[in-house]
């Protein structure tokens, strides 16, 4: 199976119905352990290609790492998250979700795995959110170490976000409720 290191991205994008929930299910390290069919067939894998491997595996290089690193602190401090995710399929193409990703969390209130329900995002909203996208990948750019890149990317969206007077859920929730199609 290729890695998205060796698929190349194409500039095509693929779509799954509006009534369709992605849905998906990962240990704690990230590593899918479940994946209903609506997530196989916008990907592109068969359920045995997916189960096992790091959710990264459908990371389109588009996307900021900045995202990821503010939807990880979000959900292992215990707290859900909605973010628009540009994703790569198997075939290189692109498809975006927005997604609602929460802890799960056993008993005694401890947090044993992830689950994410993805729907397909109004196009107001990726025409909304891809400038914010571009500023933290330009600022990404500027460093060699993944781990500063995303730091410096997520202080970026803070810093503009803050500016305009509000904070990451509140920015999403106003594209989520102003901009459906």
């Amino acid at each position: 199976m290729s890695t998205p290191a060796q698929r190349v991205p194409i500039n095509e994008e693929r779509f799954f119905g509006k009534e369709e929930i992605i849905v998906s299910k990962t240990d704690l390290k990230g590593v899918i352990t479940y994946a209903n069919d609506v997530f196989c067939k916008a990907a592109g894998y068969e359920p045995e290609q997916l189960l096992g491997q790091p959710h990264s595996l459908i990371r389109h290089p588009d996307m900021p790492r900045g995202v990821f690193k503010l939807l990880w602190m979000t959900i292992e401090a215990g707290n859900e998250i909605f973010a628009y995710v540009k994703n790569m399929a198997s075939d290189g193409r692109f498809y975006w979700v927005l997604a609602h990703v929460t802890p799960t969390f056993d008993k005694s209130g401890r947090i044993i795995s992830y689950h994410s329900n993805r729907r397909c995002p109004a196009r107001k909203a990726i025409e909304a959110i891809e400038p914010v996208y571009k500023i933290m990948l330009d600022v990404e750019k500027d460093y060699k170490n993944p781990n500063e890149a995303s730091e410096a990317s997520v202080a970026a969206v803070v810093e503009l976000l803050t500016s305009q007077g509000k904070d990451y859920n509140q920015f999403i929730w106003e594209i989520i409720n102003g901009m459906k199609d």
